[in-house]
């Protein structure tokens, strides 16, 4: 992918008292009484608006929130405007509408520096089906284009693809920009030697990435529900924990294509089971090849621990997708929790750790460790897609550098 144009590249000349149209991803959890449990997001997208607060622009910022059906007043972004005010350290202006007159209105009347909330996007249909005619009608608004939702970009919506076409120039936002200089850079130009680990339940989910970073990696480490596929594969016995069993000859090409790549792949040596899968459940550790009937795995052992830890010792770049166990269970939360722990002291060592979106991301904020890591990804989907070597729409929209 070619590198993008930064809205730092634009200056004072390119941005006093031009209306902005900035996609941010606020879509934020909210609670019964819609107030912000989690404002990540929101943090994460004030260095762009402050930037082009700073240089004059007129800001008008266009994001999503939930998966509404038509106009859905629990949607609305309206509960976000206090948070988002506060941090910018200006009176965010908000709209009931992300296109029409009344939007025209309040566009015409920010002063430069101002800044404006549409209304939730996806309120229109037109939003996901990236329709031509609302695109243009979003673009109509403003002058030039940020696009600073990476969490978006793997969608070729409006108000993430279609409005780049009718809007010059259009750049990426510091946060797109940060998200793509460590995912796509590392997995292109990793400093060596590379590890990946990858978890989670399940291996299907998981395949494109697996196969993709078999192509780049020295070692892989495999952890999570995913584990059992490959056991059964090499004729273990599982007991009642989670296999796939359409996935077995994958399992098994998978591991063949570690060791023509001279990849060495790692799977835990001994698991935590359990006899039901619940916070309370009994449990014990018992080695990968020898899992009971009636119990299941729900987390890597203490030996995996310990040598996953060593492997991980000899490297300069690390990714980490997925847990290890099911951590939401504090019985089954040492495996990931180690692995977190291990990443923010090599981090502090010099070793480059991204976490690579989705459940580690929890994992690693749950172990307030998230400001160790040297960067931690925004995006659930795209970070997956982008590991998996595919092309984003909203980031190919924008102009090359």
């Amino acid at each position: 992918m070619a590198t993008k144009k930064s809205v730092g590249s634009l200056k004072e000349a390119d941005l006093k008292g031009k209306r902005v149209f900035v996609r941010v991803d606020l879509n934020v959890p909210l609670d019964d009484t819609f107030h912000i449990t989690d404002d990540t997001r929101i943090r994460a997208a004030v260095p762009t608006i402050k930037y082009l607060i700073d240089h004059g622009a007129k800001v008008i910022l266009s994001s999503h929130l939930g998966r509404p059906k038509g106009v859905t007043p629990k949607y609305s972004l309206k509960p976000l405007v206090p948070r988002l005010s506060e941090l910018l350290g200006v009176e965010v202006r908000v709209a009931n509408d992300c296109i029409g007159e009344e939007v025209e209105k309040l566009v015409a009347s920010l002063p430069e520096g101002g800044v404006l909330l549409l209304e939730n996007v996806r309120f229109y249909k037109e939003e996901e089906k990236n329709d031509p005619e609302f695109a243009k009608k979003l673009a109509s608004l403003a002058d030039l284009y940020v696009n600073d939702a990476f969490g978006t970009a793997h969608r070729a919506h409006a108000s993430t693809e279609g409005v780049a076409k009718y809007l010059k120039p259009s750049v990426a936002g510091f946060l797109m920009q940060k998200e793509l200089d460590y995912l796509v850079g590392a997995v292109a130009n990793p400093q060596k030697p590379f590890a990946a680990i990858v978890g989670g339940s399940k291996v299907s989910s998981k395949i494109g990435v697996i196969e993709s970073l078999l192509e780049k990696v020295d070692l892989l480490l495999l952890g999570g529900g995913m584990i059992f596929t490959f056991y059964k594969a090499q004729g273990h016995a599982v007991g009642s924990s989670l296999v796939e069993e359409d996935k077995l000859g994958l399992a098994t090409s998978l591991m063949e294509k570690a060791k023509t790549k001279g990849v060495s792949l790692l799977l835990p040596s001994d698991v935590v089971i359990a006899d039901k899968f619940a916070a309370d459940a009994n449990s014990k550790v018992v080695p990968a090849s020898q899992i009971p009937d009636g119990w299941m795995g729900l987390d890597i052992g203490p030996d995996s621990i310990k040598s996953f830890g060593e492997a991980l010792e000899t490297t300069k770049t690390i990714i980490w997708n997925g847990p290890m166990g099911v951590f939401e269970f504090d019985k089954f939360a040492a495996g990931t929790e180690a692995i977190a722990k291990k990443l923010a002291e090599l981090s502090g060592k010099g070793v480059t750790t991204i976490i690579g979106g989705g459940d580690s991301v929890a994992a690693v904020e749950k172990v307030g460790l998230a400001d160790k890591m040297s960067h931690i990804s925004t995006g659930g989907g795209a970070s997956l897609e982008l590991l998996e070597g595919k092309t984003l729409p909203g980031v190919l929209a924008l102009d090359d550098a």
